[in-house]
């Protein structure tokens, strides 16, 4: 019996221990269906093709770039291609293990300042566009690689 009517609420605890156990299991069952059904940043950004074109497309970019292009000048384009790929697959969550060395250590010594920097994303976030990634997707991928900006901004 839920209601007594010559007392206040009562609760007829196999009615509640039913009615606790009927919302634990609709809530399993919707963190599954929605966590089985949320794409990774590596699915929402394209996959392999995705990203291919994203770093094909800022390698043009910083390649038109005067303003940065120094920075890249001595690199070795099919390997900056590979490493610049597996990183970003790994950062989106992709099948991919990054195999270079640290930013920190890829960076120091190159002076790269606040402007250099910013500039940079532009073209990466420019490169995203031309790739047509979901600008969801792109705020996601800045924002896992904003915290590296320490190891690259200044070094």
């Amino acid at each position: 019996m839920i209601f007594s009517p010559n007392s206040p609420l009562q609760l007829d605890a196999r009615f509640v221990c039913q009615f606790f156990l009927a919302l634990l299991l609709t809530l399993s069952l919707s963190a599954c269906v929605s966590s089985a059904s949320k794409p990774s940043l590596y699915q929402q950004l394209g996959g392999e093709q995705g990203l291919d074109r994203i770093v094909e497309e800022l390698i043009q970019n910083i390649g038109n770039d005067k303003k940065v292009f120094h920075f890249f000048a001595d690199a070795k384009l099919s390997r900056f291609r590979t490493l610049l790929t597996e990183h970003l697959c790994e950062v989106s969550d992709g099948p991919c293990k990054y195999s270079g060395d640290s930013m920190e250590d890829i960076h120091t010594g190159m002076h790269i300042d606040e402007a250099d920097f910013n500039h940079i994303v532009e073209l990466l976030i420019d490169a995203m566009n031309k790739a047509d990634a979901p600008v969801t997707a792109q705020n996601k991928l800045l924002a896992r690689l904003a915290p590296m900006r320490k190891d690259i901004y200044r070094r």
